[in-house]
């Protein structure tokens, strides 16, 4: 007979980077990645398609409703970024922009590019 189980298991690690709990920049930190903003404000979609690309995803989640805000979730649970699944449906609806430019920015700040 098998010992019932009392303790429900620990979140696992989603990805292999620091788990800092927090974003690397903020909302509204454009001036930390001048080249991320201005192509945001030109083109967000063209934003949204490298975004997609550099995170390893299809360039074309950026064109599919609710691409963004599961690719932000993904995103977070891979880095370790507190957050829940509601904010990030609201962020990317709410501040798509700044959210999306944000996204860039993490992705360069961890992959070295910046």
């Amino acid at each position: 007979m098998s010992n019932p189980v009392i303790t429900q298991p620990g979140a696992g690690s989603y990805g292999t980077n620091v788990q800092t709990g927090e974003w690397s920049t903020g909302l509204c930190s454009c001036c930390s990645d001048v080249l991320v903003c201005a192509i945001g404000c030109v083109c967000p979609i063209a934003l949204g398609c490298y975004t997609a690309n550099k995170y390893g995803e299809n360039f074309c989640l950026a064109c599919i409703p609710g691409g963004m805000a599961a690719m932000r979730t993904h995103m977070r649970l891979t880095y370790g970024i507190q957050g829940t699944i509601c904010n990030d449906a609201l962020m990317a609806c709410c501040c798509g922009v700044f959210e999306t430019c944000r996204m860039a920015r993490e992705i360069r700040i961890r992959n070295g590019e910046t």
